[in-house]
């Protein structure tokens, strides 16, 4: 399996839209892994991970061909994680002759909700014929393609069933925790006797500590520490950051410095890991 990141920042993306702060000033002047844009990826270059107002730019920049996409797994329903208007774009006129008819879009009912809204206000009278809204619940696998899935609960707003996900093909695993704090003592439950070959962990305040909602660096090492006690994972896991806030006030290099004394990885838009 692998995983390509193609965006890896939070919500105002990095350098932000309207900031002029030192961060973003220095990630405009560096350029390079320091340009972030909105948190989303793609694993095999099949299922992919989110829906941001990014996706255009993603599509293009990496040659990504979404014609050919038939499954989405959404997170949660924040901005930079669903962007429903665009997935408009998958019916006719919008969209011809693709290389799959309809695509299903995985998700919590807040997610269901608003993509049938939106399919709702399109005008277009079959869409139901290209946009599967699918409703799912946390701890419950279900099979996409060749992939078994599950739905974890994450820590991060209080009136949604936020999700991390568990995505596994042909005996490898990849958690896919993104926007999470310390994970949910009912995650933790679950977890024990899953092990995993890649870990992907919220990392939005940089290397500071923050537990509930976003993590940090140390927050990030917690969780690490706590699967490798609980068999989650071993020597052998590939243990990521991702998903970073231009508030963190680091340039991709010192956050890699930083992330690679606990052994991690440091994701930057386009990276892909092979695991």
């Amino acid at each position: 399996m692998k995983i390509q990141y193609l965006g890896t920042a939070a919500a105002e993306g990095w350098p932000a839209l309207f900031c002029k702060c030192e961060s973003c000033e220095k990630a405009r002047k560096l350029g390079g892994k320091n340009i972030r844009t909105r948190s989303q990826s793609i694993v095999d270059d099949k299922l992919l991970l989110d829906m941001p107002a990014d996706t255009y730019f993603h599509a293009l920049n990496y040659g990504i061909d979404f014609s050919s996409l038939q499954d989405i797994l959404i997170t949660h329903s924040h901005e930079d994680h669903f962007y429903p208007l665009d997935m408009i774009l998958k019916a006719p006129p919008y969209a011809q002759e693709g290389a799959v008819k309809n695509i299903n879009v995985y998700g919590n009912s807040v997610i269901v909700k608003m993509l049938k809204e939106a399919m709702s206000l399109s005008g277009i009278p079959k869409i139901r014929d290209y946009i599967i809204p699918i409703q799912v619940e946390p701890f419950v696998p279900f099979d996409v393609g060749e992939y078994k899935v599950t739905a974890l609960l994450a820590d991060h707003i209080p009136n949604e069933k936020c999700y991390i996900y568990c995505i596994e093909k042909n005996g490898k695993r990849l958690l896919y925790a993104h926007d999470t704090g310390v994970f949910p003592e009912k995650t933790w439950e679950y977890l024990p006797g899953i092990k995993f070959d890649a870990v992907s962990l919220d990392c939005t305040f940089g290397l500071g500590y923050n537990e509930r909602g976003h993590m940090g660096l140390p927050n990030a090492d917690d969780v690490k520490q706590r699967m490798l006690r609980e068999g989650c994972a071993d020597s052998k896991t590939k243990f990521i950051i991702n998903h970073f806030s231009h508030n963190a006030n680091k340039t991709h290099e010192e956050l890699s410095d930083s992330a690679e004394k606990f052994g991690f990885l440091t994701a930057y838009d386009g990276m892909t890991v092979d695991f």
